[in-house]
């Protein structure tokens, strides 16, 4: 996996945890939500830009780094503007809080989904399995994978439905409760 899929993961991963947490302390820091959500924007762009490792820890993000991020764009923003506020320190009373637990679900699901993967691969549907692997991991499309199996499109995305269909199945989803 390249370092720019690694970095796309970990933000599609930092925004289903943590938007909700990142758009409160943009509002607590703004008090307006168009700026809030344009701040956050700001962030997912310049993580995409410049994959950061300081917010990267094994299984979670540096919560302080982005809240960090977050304010000094802000503040940045607002002496550019010429309307430069007074921002408090409410970094701790910020009520949604980041769920380690729910990260803990959410890697073990997909450990468990590449795992089921490669046992699939010992079985009568290896080539299911094969051939979801390439479109979920390689970067392949459905298109490219047909023309570089010389198999139609449709065949693809029957054994990509199949193996979509047995992980559900056989993984617990860890976003519902």
């Amino acid at each position: 996996m390249s370092v720019t899929d690694e970095n796309n993961k970990r933000l599609e991963i930092l925004y289903k945890q943590s938007h909700d947490w990142l758009m409160a302390v943009s509002i607590n820091l703004s008090k307006d939500r168009d700026i809030a959500e344009e701040l956050v924007q700001d962030l997912y762009l310049y993580l995409a830009e410049k994959p950061n490792p300081k917010i990267w820890y094994l299984n979670s993000f540096n919560l302080k780094y982005l809240y960090l991020y977050l304010k000094s764009r802000f503040i940045n923003r607002t002496k550019t503007s010429g309307r430069y506020q007074e921002i408090s320190e409410d970094y701790d009373e910020i009520e949604v809080e980041y769920d380690y637990e729910f990260d803990a679900k959410i890697h073990k699901a997909y450990d468990d989904m590449v795992k089921e993967l490669k046992h699939l691969e010992n079985t009568p549907m290896w080539v299911s399995s094969k051939l979801t692997q390439m479109y979920y991991f390689e970067g392949f499309t459905q298109e490219s994978l047909a023309e570089e199996i010389n198999i139609c499109k449709s065949t693809v995305f029957l054994h990509t439905k199949k193996i979509k269909n047995h992980i559900k199945e056989t993984i617990p989803n860890p976003f519902t409760k």
